[in-house]
Order: C-alpha cells, then structure tokens, then sequence
C-alpha cells in the first residue's frame, strides 16, 4: 500500500570553523571547510493544518540571552537557540505503513550526512565595505596617458535621453554581505563525536558565519 508521508531532507545548521586540507588514499589533495553543528536542535515543527505548509525549524547554539517572546517559543524544545533558520518538507510516497516523524527538541547532528554526500551551501558572503566599480565589477582603469585624468572613473552611467540613470547600472557600492548559494559540493569528512563536517571546496562567510547545509 502507498502512503503519501513528510520527508525531511538531509539538513543542517552549522558555524564555520576554516579551511584545511585533506590527502584520500592516492595521495590526491582537496580543499576542505570544515563546519562545527553544535547544539542543533529541532526546535518547531510546522504543518499543512495550521501553517500552510510542512517545514522543520531548526536551532543552532545556545543564546546567552533570548528575547521575551522567545522563552514561550523554546518552551517545548528547551533548546534557547541563537540561530533559526526553516527548511522545508517535502511530501514522499512510500511502502512502509510507518510514516517519518519529527519531534520537538529532537538534536541533529553531522551523522546526519554521509561521506560523499551531494549538498548545497548557503552563507552571508564577507561584507568588502564600500568599493568602487574595478573592485566591484572587474572593471578596466582608464589610460594614464596624454593628459588623461579617468583612471578609475566609471564613465558614462547614461544618454542624454532618458534624462535618468537606469535601475541595475553597475556603479560604486557596498560590495559583499549577499547571501550566497553554493551547489554540487561533495562532504569529505565527518567527526560525528565532535559534530564536525568537512565539506569540499570553499564556503563563503567569514569565520564563525552560520551556513545552512542542505543534501540534494
């Protein structure tokens, strides 16, 4: 008999600890991040009912101090979390007559995942400050020749009709601090006493930044 029943992805919040390197057993090196999940905890559990939709929200450390509306939030979990963040659930069909539960106050840890994992990263990039359009754009100086004084000028930002400057020109700004994506990474290591993951490849955020690591 099929029955139709909530799937939760492969998820997880986490900090991000560094760059490291790792040697597989031909001697071949990869570039790893390595991410801390330290106290992740299920802290809400939403559904099609009384939401709208199936989701699980996840908890990431302990705060030193929570908001007064948070205390009734956490009551349940008793979780105290400093970070939250939502992922959504996906409806499956299945054989099995026992369908997948989530509780609340439930911990999630890096066993979650398995090595050679395919995940997805998301992460709030390094914030660069005000920048102009070379650093920002990759764009071309001007010569420095023959009296020219447009070195780093960004030069023409619109005609002489429409007497505006369009929405989306590439202009000086504050660069960085996005939230940022990253697919098709591949999990490398798992310390699953330590609750530490490695992920291949780079992950964007400063040290410290919350990442969402999701499976695909």
């Amino acid at each position: 008999m099929l029955l139709f029943y909530s799937y939760f992805m492969k998820a997880l919040l986490a900090t991000k600890l560094g760059m490291t390197q790792l040697f597989d057993e031909k001697g071949r090196q990869s570039s790893v991040t390595l991410l801390e999940a330290k106290d992740c905890v299920i802290t809400q559990v939403k559904d099609d009912v009384s939401d709208g939709y199936s989701a699980i929200q996840l908890g990431l450390e302990i705060a030193k101090k929570i908001a007064k509306p948070q205390v009734g939030h956490f009551k349940k979990s008793k979780a105290n979390s400093k970070y939250l963040k939502e992922f959504r659930i996906e409806q499956e069909t299945s054989e099995s007559d026992t369908p997948v539960t989530y509780n609340v106050g439930d911990k999630i840890g890096t066993d979650t995942f398995e090595v050679g994992d395919k995940v997805r990263v998301q992460a709030v990039s390094k914030g660069k400050g005000f920048a102009g359009t070379i650093k920002r754009h990759n764009f071309s100086r001007g010569p420095k020749t023959h009296g020219s004084h447009n070195y780093r000028a960004p030069g023409s930002i619109g005609a002489g009709y429409p007497q505006h400057v369009f929405k989306g020109q590439k202009m000086a700004g504050r660069m960085g601090r996005e939230t940022v994506t990253v697919r098709n990474l591949e999990v490398m290591y798992i310390d699953s006493k330590n609750n530490i993951i490695g992920i291949k490849g780079a992950i964007p955020g400063p040290k410290k930044g919350l990442v969402r690591v999701q499976g695909i």
